[in-house]
């Protein structure tokens, strides 16, 4: 019987480490460009302190980021403010940057290869990066067939229709629902199975 319970022991030790998770987990460093974009997005997904985890960044969070650069002036190449303004791309890896998405490809013909696929605009969502001319343009999806974009020089960045029917459109974050959900289900199944252990422990201490 004790080598019954110390083995339940080490399970429920086991159990609580994957339900408190790690004391820290730090984001990727822009510092470090051999660290892969999905690298990235993972750090960024859970940072944890203590016991208590901020929320991942959700497709939501995206499009929030990326209005606040609303009426910012296009300038080709820019990707930040100190440049006086920002192109499509450094809108996109500027918005990503501000929710704590680090190591995103400069271009537009590299952002495009991020995430999945999304078939059409019929199932576009909030956060997808809707790219044309095969990479010459991006903008970020915001729903109701619009998109949030910095379109050209002597524009500004705008929220307008999607214009035509985009090359491709790539999903890189969860929705807000979804990964509220996620992270709801993944707790309740490792909180049941330690339930579940400390049922067998009790049963064993009572049979020893």
């Amino acid at each position: 019987m004790t080598a019954g319970i110390m083995a339940v022991q080490a399970r429920i030790g086991e159990l609580r480490r994957l339900v408190e998770g790690p004391t820290v987990t730090a984001k990727v460093a822009t510092t470090t460009p051999s660290v892969s974009f999905d690298a990235a997005l993972a750090a960024a997904t859970t940072v944890s302190t203590g016991t208590q985890s901020s929320p991942a960044p959700t497709g939501q969070d995206l499009v929030a980021a990326a209005t606040t650069y609303l009426g910012v002036p296009y300038v080709w190449g820019g990707e930040s403010l100190d440049e006086g303004g920002l192109d499509c791309s450094g809108l996109v890896q500027r918005a990503l940057a501000d929710i704590g998405v680090t190591d995103v490809p400069r271009v537009a013909r590299e952002q495009m290869t991020l995430g999945t696929a999304v078939p059409s605009l019929d199932q576009a969502l909030p956060g997808d990066l809707v790219v044309f001319g095969g990479g010459s343009h991006i903008g970020i999806y915001v729903g109701d067939g619009k998109m949030i974009d910095a379109p050209k020089p002597g524009k500004a960045v705008i929220v307008r229709d999607v214009y035509t029917e985009p090359t491709a459109i790539r999903r890189i974050l969860p929705q807000a629902g979804a990964a509220a959900a996620a992270t709801t289900d993944s707790r309740t199944a490792v909180a049941a199975a330690q339930r579940a252990a400390l049922q067998a422990l009790a049963g064993l201490g009572a049979t020893a």
